[in-house]
């Protein structure tokens, strides 16, 4: 496997890292607007990571059209699209390091086995009844601690809230948990900036960072879009298709949600000097540490 790019030597560098279930809806906006943002407004570069690692719920030919839309958008790469179902020798090898230093070992419980505990995997049972093993990361106990450039100090103690995590499954596919710190290592991202619904997922990524070896990125989770039933707005039936044919409107409610002066972008007529005219005015401290409900709109 590469050598992880040293975060010190490397400009700004963030990402957005849509799975193709289907097609990009105003949240996704929002979270690929917040980073595009975020990374350029640090004279950084910003990075498109496809997370095609789960077969049976991505949707044929999702993919191209959620990149059809960014590029809509105005919202364009400055490298090539990494795909990661293109990637599996670098998590092999970062599973071969972990298995080589006792932190990754093969499990055979089931969920069936691991029902009484919740869920969670503290050590495994007796008498499994998996047929196939599993691949887990032996978490630590006590809290794991970061600081999210939005939310504040964050804590989640893995052992007991969490247990032994899944790096490769038990029909060998990969883990979002391995493939994403891996790839967030290789790929030098220095601030992770995503949906808040991810950052209970933050805790695993760095004690992975820290049993590789590789550097810790800076992280920012931002609002989540609610419907009028306060729930996630991509599981409800606002969760639109985006219309790449009219990107403003929807550019103007993403910029919203991020906190940021309604007003600057009133007046523009393309999706390019939109853009422009919200870089020139972003403030990343006005992001708020509360996810946005639409219904207000």
């Amino acid at each position: 496997m590469p050598e992880p790019q040293d975060p010190t030597l490397v400009p700004a560098r963030g990402r957005f890292a849509p799975s193709p279930t289907g097609p990009l809806h105003l949240g996704s906006l929002t979270a690929a607007l917040g980073s595009w943002l975020m990374a350029r407004k640090a004279g950084g570069e910003w990075l498109v990571r496809v997370e095609d690692l789960g077969p049976p719920r991505e949707k044929a030919g999702a993919a191209q059209r959620q990149l059809a839309t960014l590029a809509d958008f105005g919202l364009l790469p400055d490298a090539p699209v990494l795909f990661q179902s293109e990637r599996g020798e670098f998590y092999a090898s970062a599973l071969a390091s972990l298995a080589a230093s006792g932190d990754a070992f093969e499990c055979l419980c089931s969920r069936t086995d691991l029902a009484a505990s919740g869920g969670m995997h503290r050590g495994c049972v007796a008498r499994p009844h998996g047929r196939h093993p599993a691949w887990r990361l032996r978490v630590p106990a006590g809290p794991v601690e970061f600081r999210d450039r939005i939310r504040g100090v964050q804590r989640q103690d893995l052992r007991e809230e969490v247990g032994d995590f899944v790096l490769k499954r038990a029909d060998g596919l990969w883990a979002y948990q391995l493939a994403v710190v891996v790839d967030d290592a290789l790929q030098g991202i220095t601030e992770v900036v995503r949906g808040a619904d991810l950052i209970d997922s933050t805790p695993r990524q760095i004690v992975l960072q820290r049993r590789l070896g590789f550097p810790q990125p800076a992280y920012a989770h931002l609002p989540l879009l609610l419907d009028a039933q306060g729930g996630k707005l991509s599981k409800s039936l606002r969760s639109a298709p985006l219309d790449g044919g009219d990107p403003l409107p929807a550019l103007r409610l993403a910029w919203g949600a991020l906190g940021q002066e309604p007003g600057v972008l009133a007046v523009t007529e393309s999706a390019p000097r939109l853009l422009s005219r919200a870089l020139g005015a972003f403030e990343p401290n006005r992001i708020p540490p509360r996810d946005y409900p639409l219904a207000r709109e």
